[in-house]
């Protein structure tokens, strides 16, 4: 049974946006955090954006920042990753994940204890 479930990748051309979003059950990021990563063929995982969920603080890579927003529905327990502005660096698979306690460096994806199987993100013209 999946914990963490990611949906919304897909193709975009330069310029343009898309949002992902992310579902997972409660106990996986209880007074933790939940981030998303991605990893393109050839290249380590990176740490793209993070949510200190009880706090609603947000953190985010240099290489998206200005570009990506993280947001929370609360009645929902959804996460979403906005991405707008989306090159075709941006282009890889990117995976939810979630921690339930508090850490110090949340784009580093060790210390995450749940992790979803991923979504497609293909940014071409």
């Amino acid at each position: 049974q999946e914990k963490v479930v990611e949906s919304g990748g897909g193709s975009a051309e330069p310029g343009g946006s898309l949002t992902l979003s992310c579902v997972a059950p409660e106990y996986t990021y209880n007074r933790g955090f939940m981030g998303w990563f991605r990893q393109a063929p050839g290249t380590e995982r990176e740490g793209v954006a993070a949510m200190w969920v009880a706090a609603n603080m947000t953190t985010y890579a240099d290489s998206v920042n200005g570009r990506f927003t993280l947001s929370w529905d609360k009645d929902k327990n959804i996460m979403y990753l906005r991405m707008d502005n989306l090159q075709p660096a941006d282009t890889a698979m990117y995976f939810c994940a979630a921690v339930p306690k508090w850490v110090r460096s949340p784009l580093y994806d060790a210390v995450y204890q749940y992790w979803g199987q991923g979504t497609q993100v293909t940014v071409s013209s």
